[in-house]
């Protein structure tokens, strides 16, 4: 099987975790034995593009690297994902565009901004964190029958971080309360990893999971996303 993986983001090889991204899919397809085509989606080309180009991919990446050079291309494209049952997963930046995507789409909070595109806005869902977690390694306690904690298998985690910007604490119990679950919190129960649970995956982190992918050792997030990809490739070929 073959699978074509969309990663949303502006591809920079400067930026450690972009091709760090590429290697954790690599690594997972060789621990799963499947073959995979990986494509980087700048996220101007995303504004305007219709459902069925990225139907053809198997899932989507959310990728670090905020701000993206087209905020709305990137909010396209997880909506996207979110309505059309994708598997998605999105890390860092992509939590944080995940978040957005939600209150906005959801909650109804239109005007939901992040810090990073404009810190004056009056409804900023993703604001500076009060630390910077940026080349920090910190702990993660995550939620028991969450889907992470499936994938996981372990009630806590140590994940890189890079970024300086999060879920506003002020957001968390709306975004908990309306589906998308806060299933991973750090030692003060601020967000670290969100979910919905009904999807067939559709997972954010505020860290780098791809920083801890090896060959051999493979990210359990990357090898979900693959798996939920695999999943949605045979189901498309069985009703094709």
């Amino acid at each position: 099987m073959r699978l074509l993986i969309g990663v949303i983001g502006d591809f920079d090889p400067a930026f450690p975790p972009h091709p760090a991204t590429t290697a954790a899919l690599e690594h997972a397809a060789v621990s799963l034995s499947v073959e995979i085509e990986v494509r980087w989606l700048a996220t101007p080309e995303l504004r305007d593009i219709v459902p069925e180009a990225l139907e053809a991919y198997d899932a989507l990446w959310c990728a670090p690297g905020s701000p993206y050079r087209s905020l709305d291309g990137a909010l396209r494209a997880v909506r996207l994902a979110r309505e059309r049952g994708w598997p998605l997963l999105g890390t860092c930046g992509g939590f944080q565009h995940m978040v957005i995507e939600f209150a906005r789409n959801v909650l109804g909070i239109q005007d939901a901004q992040h810090a990073e595109y404009d810190p004056y806005a009056s409804r900023l869902v993703v604001a500076p964190l009060t630390c910077s977690l940026a080349g920090r390694t910190m702990s993660v306690r995550l939620v028991p029958g969450s889907r992470v904690y499936e994938i996981y298998g372990t009630p806590e985690v140590t994940e890189h971080y890079y970024c300086n910007f999060g879920l506003n604490p002020d957001y968390q119990d709306k975004l908990d309360a309306a589906g998308l679950r806060v299933v991973g919190s750090d030692q003060d129960g601020e967000a670290r990893i969100v979910e919905l649970p009904d999807h067939p995956l559709y997972v954010a982190t505020l860290f780098v999971p791809q920083l801890n992918s090896r060959p051999g050792r493979a990210h359990p997030l990357a090898v979900a996303l693959l798996e939920a990809a695999s999943d949605r490739a045979r189901r498309s070929k069985t009703h094709a």
